[in-house]
């Protein structure tokens, strides 16, 4: 019986020393195009529904009407549309180069089968090791709910607020984000500092 007692916590120790020698010595997968390890996805997706489960609120303290999902459409557009994704448009270059990759929320169901207070968890802490910010320092709690609202609802969505989803218009080819200054009369070639400031006396 001793012998057998040794023998499982020389296997035991023997197979962590193993474990730490696979990582250490730069075999596991750490870029983005490597192969997931084994049970990665598994293990990762049961420890985050875990969490979530135990820590997600269970009541909402905003109602889910039309000023709630306007309010959390330019939130989306503004914070999360680089990685999520817009409704009917490509999976950005951001969102192609994660890994794993990002959920495109507006394909599918996305997370309207989630409860509001599961993604509103997820807004504010964030995911360790899948690029997924948290938000509880850039955003109110109001704003993410909004946000967590948006999504949950995106099935049941006006046109108004699929306005506010629209990717804004590209900028046209050569253009340097600001607006086009007239030139100085008399003088080609040069343009006014600030074309709003009053006229110096001649």
């Amino acid at each position: 019986m001793k012998a057998f007692v040794a023998g499982v916590i020389i296997g035991v120790f023997l197979f962590a020393v193993g474990i730490v020698f696979y990582f250490v010595t730069g075999r596991a997968s750490a870029s983005v195009e490597d192969k997931p390890l084994p049970f990665e996805r598994t293990l990762a997706h049961a420890a985050l529904d875990a969490r979530i489960k135990k820590e997600m609120p269970q009541s909402i303290p905003i109602g889910a009407d039309e000023a709630a999902f306007l309010a959390g459409a330019q939130i989306y557009q503004d914070r999360c549309a680089i990685c999520h994704g817009l409704p009917n448009v490509d999976q950005t270059p951001m969102a192609k180069g994660m890994f794993p990759k990002p959920p495109a929320l507006f394909k599918g169901k996305g997370v309207t089968d989630d409860p509001a207070g599961e993604t509103y968890w997820k807004v504010v802490n964030g995911i360790r090791l899948t690029g997924m910010p948290e938000f509880k320092h850039t955003l109110n709690d109001t704003q993410a709910w909004q946000v967590s609202l948006l999504l949950a609802n995106v099935d049941k969505i006006s046109d108004a607020v699929k306005q506010v989803l629209k990717p804004p218009p590209t900028m046209p080819a050569g253009a340097s984000g600001t607006a086009p200054q007239a030139a100085v009369p008399g003088k080609p070639g040069r343009v006014p500092i600030n074309p709003h400031a009053s006229p110096t006396k001649q």
